[in-house]
């Protein structure tokens, strides 16, 4: 699983010019799921994102996460992060995950973080969204959960 993560002042998921997912202060996480990947994914990468100290504490130093804030998660599933660029001009996504399991991975996911105590919002799994963020920052940060060990 690849995420991009940012964190935000807001952000929100618009399909077909009506709002469908909107937070505050929180991140915006673009979520790709790869072939293969399994459960040991989800739960290294949902735990990850959980404790990321990427919010200012007091003295203004990252050391604080999501939840120390009070902050929520916007979910997109973004098939696009794993797309092969290396050859020609037309990015390839043999990388990505069949969709039907894809999507059950990335609402498990989602599923997974707000067992870890964040209040989750969900993008449209498939659908042509347009997605708005104001980036705190910026801060944005790639986590990749085959790149763990």
């Amino acid at each position: 699983m690849i995420a991009v993560i940012q964190r935000c002042l807001e952000a929100s998921v618009r399909v077909e010019d009506r709002v469908v997912a909107q937070i505050d202060r929180g991140i915006l996480l673009l979520l790709g799921v790869e072939t293969g990947d399994q459960e040991s994914d989800s739960v290294w990468l949902s735990e990850k994102v959980a404790g990321l100290r990427i919010f200012a504490d007091d003295g203004e130093k990252m050391n604080l996460d999501v939840r120390e804030v009070g902050g929520s998660i916007l979910c997109v599933s973004q098939f696009t992060l794993l797309a092969d660029c290396a050859k020609g001009r037309r990015p390839g996504f043999q990388r990505s995950e069949e969709p039907y399991r894809a999507k059950s991975m990335w609402a498990e996911f989602c599923t997974r973080l707000e067992s870890l105590g964040i209040p989750v919002e969900r993008g449209v799994f498939a659908a042509d969204m347009k997605v708005s963020l104001v980036n705190d920052g910026p801060v944005t940060i790639i986590l990749d959960s085959r790149k763990r060990h």
